[in-house]
């Protein structure tokens, strides 16, 4: 059996065609569904029915360092969102070291970041929702 490797810097995120940098130490990036694909409903007699969910919303939330200038962007895309409803931008996530593979035609900060100050650098997190999030987790 060969020996697999992982390696965080081989996990891209593009968002609106900015390469997103200054990842926070630990997760950095969650992806998920706001349904689940099939909902079970059993009645009396124990039998059961599931229906499926066309669903298909979800969040990705992003984890930057204070000082990353990937902040720039989301909050650039916020304010353009806030302004003129221009800020829904396409969204992938790619792990080059194995096969995950996640993508958004259009996805939107759901709001700013909380900002903490602190005596150490903090981190700042963004959560970008979209109408259709594609995700294919595979394996490295």
């Amino acid at each position: 059996m060969a020996v697999k490797s992982y390696d965080p810097k081989q996990v891209a995120v593009i968002v609106g065609g900015k390469i997103m940098a200054g990842f926070a130490d630990g997760s950095f990036v969650k992806l998920e569904r706001n349904e689940q694909a099939f909902n079970l409903k059993v009645g009396v007699d124990g039998e059961g029915t599931r229906a499926k969910s066309n669903n298909k919303s979800g969040k990705v939330t992003v984890t930057l360092m204070q000082s990353s200038n990937s902040n720039d962007d989301l909050s650039s895309f916020a304010a353009a969102d806030e302004l003129s409803s221009t800020g829904a931008v396409p969204f992938l996530l790619k792990d080059a070291s194995g096969r995950t593979l996640a993508s958004a035609v259009t996805c939107w900060v759901q709001k700013y970041a909380d900002a903490e100050f602190a005596k150490e650098a903090m981190t700042r997190a963004w959560v970008l929702e979209t109408d259709e999030l594609v995700i294919f987790e595979g394996g490295n």
